[in-house]
């Protein structure tokens, strides 16, 4: 019989955590794969067309500051020791997304 103090590290727990970090990641997130779908989705209709490039340079910066804070939220300790390595995919992949779209305006 053990009296001591129960372990807080059960794998067979860290299911429902995983699922609770979730949510502040994933209400991050969103906004940031709409704003890469409008930037993908928004073609220039003419060279001189210097409006949708600008909105299309705004909405990237925006993009790219959205993943750098979920970025900076996936690298506290609790979720790393809680989520998984794929976690840190979404935010450099919505971040180069946005990063190339707006290069190739340029």
């Amino acid at each position: 019989m053990t009296y001591g103090r129960e372990s807080i590290d059960l794998p067979e727990d860290r299911g429902c955590l995983q699922w609770v970090l979730c949510v502040p990641l994933a209400l991050i997130y969103l906004p940031a794969v709409y704003i890469c779908v409008l930037m993908l989705t928004a073609d220039p209709i003419a060279p001189e067309d210097h409006r949708t490039r600008d909105d299309i340079h705004a909405m990237g910066a925006v993009a790219l500051c959205i993943s750098f804070a979920g970025l900076l939220l996936s690298l506290l300790p609790v979720y790393r020791r809680t989520m998984s390595r794929w976690w840190f995919a979404v935010p450099l992949v919505l971040a180069a997304t946005a990063y190339f779209r707006g290069v190739s305006l340029g």
